[in-house]
């Protein structure tokens, strides 16, 4: 499998670490993201630190042609990519019935569009080569009754949980990542402060953790990641509890 890793909304958050962690065991990367500046920064640490080959796509993957120049770039037989990080995403606030619907449906382009692109441009290209590793990052609000966030999420892992049934025989992998809530700066773009978010403190995690967790889970060739056993309960009560009781629980955090 090609030791090249592209990975979307590399620029902070999760997807700063998806990079950080995959360069630490060797592999180089391609990282997108609309930042291209955050991007340099990062790719000068990772070089630096880890002596690895890192390549900067500027996208908005919200766009037809940001989303065409890197599905292109996943699909160069000549400098093939083995693992495909699919992580770009936003929140939105809770109450739909608030939100602007233009900004609705960038969101569901980024999530939905821009997941199911990129995951076929990757998949015709490993297959080609007998392997390959795609991971969707999802969260637990995926289990949830959680607005159109936790609509999208829940698109994510059902689209991975298939394509990992229906590919994993021929050597290509895909894992839905679905962390709870973690400590990056997803919540500040939202506009909240520390302390804002209305979630105990037992709730929040590490974005190391997360990300070792769904590394190791994608290695192992699981459909879905769901990192820590406090989420691993919780998504399995909302499976037994009454629909209008998770929906009231679901409602804690933004």
């Amino acid at each position: 499998m090609s030791r090249t890793a592209l990975v979307t909304g590399a620029s902070s958050g999760l997807g700063a670490e998806f990079a950080r962690q995959l360069a630490a065991t060797g592999a180089d990367l391609v990282l997108v993201a609309r930042d291209r500046g955050a991007l340099e920064t990062l790719s000068a640490e990772l070089g630096r630190d880890h002596a690895v080959s890192c390549e900067v796509l500027t996208a908005d993957l919200t766009t037809r042609e940001g989303l065409d120049a890197v599905a292109a770039r996943l699909r160069e037989p000549e400098r093939p990519v083995g693992v495909l990080v699919n992580n770009a995403g936003f929140g939105l606030d809770l109450r739909f019935e608030r939100n602007d619907p233009l900004q609705e449906e960038r969101h569901l382009d980024l999530h939905v569009r821009a997941t199911m692109r990129l995951t076929h441009a990757a998949l015709g290209a490993m297959l080609l080569r007998g392997g390959g590793r795609i991971i969707n990052v999802a969260s637990v609000a995926a289990f949830l009754p959680r607005g159109t966030y936790g609509a999208v999420k829940a698109w994510v892992v059902s689209f991975s949980r298939w394509a990992n049934i229906t590919y994993s025989s021929r050597g290509v992998s895909v894992t839905a990542v679905c962390p709870g809530f973690t400590h990056t700066d997803f919540h500040a773009r939202m506009g909240l402060a520390a302390g804002e978010e209305g979630v105990p403190p037992f709730l929040w995690l590490d974005a190391g953790d997360v990300v070792r967790a769904g590394l190791r889970d994608a290695a192992r060739g699981r459909a879905v990641s769901v990192p820590s056993l406090r989420y691993k309960a919780l998504v399995t009560a909302a499976r037994l509890l009454p629909s209008r009781l998770v929906a009231r629980l679901a409602e804690a955090g933004r």
